[in-house]
């Protein structure tokens, strides 16, 4: 999760209007909708995702031996190769339009002059081609970046956002999975573990300002930043999630997600950081922004800061994993509906 000051500034400049608009999803505007997908499909593959595997993948992602995943660095570049290697491992390859995993993102592009100058570093992309609507593309997304060493101290960051970058691995394999039995997504999907988002969502920002994927083929983005912990607002339960931004472009978006939790996951889900008003901006301090900002609706699942936020104490040992891997299968859901519906979100609201 991006610091709030860096970005504060664009965020109050491009969107002031916002301030002045309804406050939650409480969505009295809102409809029902009947999910299309098959929910015996769903159950089955839902359950291939486990506390167990994201617990596995974590205590690798958010080792000390990844020295915090800075931006360009050797530790970072490091977790990238076993992101890589459990794609490969799954089956799911690279997108056929691509020349390898990584899209390139040059230093030069996340120059800041408030900011350290940055290595050169990359996005990794994998990719699973849909069956029906190949050129519509669904991406699911996190950073796999966070803050690196300071004074000595490594910064692991299990939470921001080794949560979401080991919650991508384990919905691609169970895509993957569901297609090697006949069971593929009618729409592509890109896996896409972007870069630089503490520094200023860089990594999101050139993907969208130099799409492998025309943006307007793209229907939606799934974004998964921080899912592991509990904040303070829910001390006696992590059955809960935030979401934030599904209303904001799309009424179809806000009642899938709702109707695919209903269904499948039944958490809590939590709109308090989804109000415009809301001092925390939390809707333009992570990736999906830089999807929404381009008319892509966008639904962003966060579980709030905690006590080790962009500490060195954000450890995979406090991560809660059962509430990981129902977080992890709630996103499952809602993009195994989009990946299979008829018709892709409609965009019906202005987003401001």
């Amino acid at each position: 999760m991006k610091n709030q000051i860096a970005i504060l500034t664009l965020a109050l400049a491009t969107f002031t209007s916002c301030t002045s608009q309804k406050s939650t999803a409480s969505m009295t505007t809102s409809t029902s909708v009947s999910l299309e997908s098959n929910s015996t499909d769903v159950e089955k593959y839902i359950k291939t995702i486990t506390s167990d595997d994201l617990k596995t993948h974590l205590y690798i992602v958010a080792s000390d031996e990844m020295q915090g995943r800075n931006t360009g660095e050797e530790g970072q570049k490091k977790a990238g190769k076993y992101l890589i290697e459990q794609y490969i491992k799954n089956g799911v390859s690279f997108p056929k339009t691509a020349k390898d995993w990584y899209q390139k993102v040059p230093s030069e592009f996340m120059a800041k002059g408030f900011s350290p100058k940055l290595n050169n570093s990359e996005n990794i992309w994998a990719f699973i081609e849909g069956s029906e609507k190949p050129n519509e593309i669904l991406v699911v997304s996190a950073h796999y970046d966070h803050v690196g060493m300071k004074n000595g101290e490594i910064y692991n960051g299990a939470d921001d956002d080794g949560s979401g970058t080991v919650a991508l691995l384990e919905i691609a394999q169970a895509f993957q999975q569901a297609k090697n039995e006949g069971k593929g997504s009618k729409r592509s999907i890109l896996f896409l573990h972007v870069t630089g988002e503490e520094h200023g969502l860089h990594g999101s920002r050139f993907y969208t300002e130099n799409p492998l994927f025309p943006l307007a083929k793209t229907i939606t983005d799934i974004n998964i930043d921080m899912i592991g912990r509990r904040d303070e607002f829910h001390k006696d339960s992590n059955n809960y999630v935030y979401i934030i931004g599904s209303d904001y472009l799309s009424s179809d978006l806000y009642n899938i997600t709702e109707a695919a939790n209903k269904k499948f996951v039944n958490l809590n889900l939590d709109y308090k950081y989804n109000d415009r008003n809301d001092p925390n901006r939390f809707y333009y301090r992570s990736d999906h922004y830089n999807f929404a900002k381009h008319n892509i609706p966008a639904v962003f699942l966060f579980n709030g800061t905690h006590e080790d936020y962009h500490q060195p104490t954000d450890e995979p040992s406090k991560i809660e994993y059962d509430a990981l891997a129902k977080r992890t299968q709630l996103a499952f859901a809602i993009a195994w509906e989009l990946a299979n519906r008829k018709e892709r979100p409609v965009v019906d609201k202005s987003g401001n």
